[in-house]
């Protein structure tokens, strides 16, 4: 059964199961270097902030005991929920084979010769690589790409990928270590310090044959310097559109699958972190006691905005997370966490567990009855932009579904962003659910957020956000699990 923390301070329960335990020390892992120490027995953890002239204070209303609590209260539950929503795998070797053989098909739909990418989010999806594992200690000025180029497979009759890549010549044995998903042995291309990489690359075996300069689509994230280093040597280049855009925008089923599990897991973890609030905390307390539920559950956290009222009125926030909680405040969570490289990205809107639901005769403030109206408003614009996430339905389309419901309730002014955008191994990926995005049309196995929101400024902030896949002309499909029901039920 999941707890709620008492309303008065109570002892600390204790870890009765080696799951927990086990889990901690994955918590442990990364708290050390973030301002935690560990403290009464493996199963608790504290933060220690430091206040100038208050040594060892408690940001707690000088109770550090209940804080403790409260953070083993949220991991608790999360773990006693059974985390059924974990049961998925990685991503094989065989999917990033399958993408890469969509990516050499989709070049020749845009009549393109290859396509390039430096490590990032991209080259992660193709070859399983990130900007920070190829260079961990800043962005590089030498250039390490994939070029991915298509060919007609005899034996199949099929386009596939064949993929080669430009090396710094001292590097190439540490690319081959990288264990990147391919069958066979990485082809690389070297290049020598003096050497001009990119015409190396245009006078390799890559391009030979061609009578013609080579035309490469070029990755979003590419840097400038290497583009024109590219251009320079007589390569044409275009930029990511078309059949190459979408190959990352619509997703496997095993794609949809960690989607699901990761989103589904950081709802549920605010659902159950909220069961332990008590008056008094801040709103930092609440992110790292959400952060450290996160991670108990195996899935790590990357942003995590917690809000109360006045500061929600600023959709990203923005103040220094000191505002305490009392009974009758709104709390906007917004977060996000990753598994095997796939994003979260939810948020809620609540009042806090210690503030009784009013039944239907009871006598509201005014402040209390708009935050009320505001919240189901939300609700009733995220329902209509989910209705139109179909195939074929624009971009714009969502956008102004939601907002027709906000403008017409007299809120139009306070929805001051777009209604979504994709998800996947970014949290905010193409296409862009915006009013102009007129160009932009949806397709099945593409998965959106839907998150309007109203700002009252000075007031207070209400956002929903969940996650979804579109379903051909139906309804789409849910990845978080649920939709919240109520502002005491998120």
């Amino acid at each position: 059964m999941s707890k709620q923390l008492p309303f008065r301070t109570g002892e600390a329960r204790s870890s009765r199961f080696s799951a927990r335990n086990l889990a901690w020390v994955v918590v442990s892992a990364g708290l050390l270097a973030t301002g935690y120490k560990f403290s009464h027995s493996r199963s608790l953890w504290v933060h220690s902030p430091y206040i100038p002239g208050c040594e060892g204070a408690w940001n707690d209303a000088g109770n550090p005991d209940r804080l403790r609590d409260f953070q083993n209260c949220a991991v608790n539950n999360l773990l006693e929920t059974g985390l059924p929503f974990m049961n998925v795998e990685p991503i094989a070797v065989s999917d990033f084979e399958e993408r890469r053989d969509r990516l050499a098909q989709a070049l020749v739909a845009e009549g393109v010769d290859a396509f390039v990418v430096e490590p990032g989010y991209t080259f992660k999806y193709y070859g399983n690589v990130s900007q920070p594992e190829w260079e961990v200690w800043e962005p590089e000025e030498r250039p390490f790409l994939m070029i991915v180029r298509p060919f007609h497979d005899q034996a199949s009759g099929n386009v596939k990928a064949n993929t080669t890549f430009l090396c710094p010549s001292f590097e190439a044995e540490r690319a081959r270590l990288l264990g990147m998903p391919f069958t066979d042995s990485i082809q690389i291309v070297p290049w020598e310090e003096h050497w001009n990489p990119y015409t190396t690359l245009k006078q390799s075996e890559v391009f030979l044959g061609l009578s013609r300069p080579a035309r490469l689509m070029v990755d979003e994230e590419m840097r400038d310097f290497i583009q024109r280093g590219l251009g320079s040597a007589g390569f044409e280049i275009v930029g990511l559109q078309g059949k190459v855009e979408e190959v990352r925008q619509i997703k496997s089923a095993r794609e949809v699958d960690i989607l699901r599990a990761v989103n589904t897991g950081t709802v549920e973890a605010v659902r159950q972190m909220r069961k332990c609030l008590y008056p008094g905390l801040t709103e930092n307390e609440i992110a790292s006691a959400l952060d450290n539920a996160l991670r108990a559950a195996g899935l790590d956290p990357f942003f995590d905005i917690v809000l109360f009222d006045e500061n929600a009125s600023n959709p990203h926030g923005g103040t220094n997370g000191s505002k305490v909680l009392e009974p009758e405040t709104f709390v906007l969570i917004d977060v996000g966490a990753h598994l095997y490289g796939y994003s979260s990205d939810i948020c809620r809107t609540f009042f806090p567990p210690f503030l009784p639901k009013p039944a239907k005769d009871d006598v509201l403030s005014p402040r209390m009855s708009e935050k009320l109206k505001v919240w189901d408003i939300v609700f009733e614009a995220q329902t209509r932009s989910i209705d139109q996430m179909r195939e074929n339905s624009t971009a714009a389309s969502v956008d102004i579904a939601a907002r027709d419901v906000i403008s017409r309730a007299g809120y139009g002014e306070a929805f001051t962003h777009r209604v979504g955008h994709g998800i996947g191994i970014k949290a905010h990926e193409s296409p862009y659910l915006n009013k102009g995005n007129e160009a932009s049309l949806l397709k099945t196995g593409m998965t959106f957020t839907s998150e309007p929101g109203i700002y009252l400024v000075d007031e207070f902030g209400v956002r929903h956000e969940d996650v979804l896949l579109v379903q051909g002309d139906g309804k789409p499909c849910l990845l978080t699990g649920s939709r919240a029901q109520g502002p005491w039920e998120p």
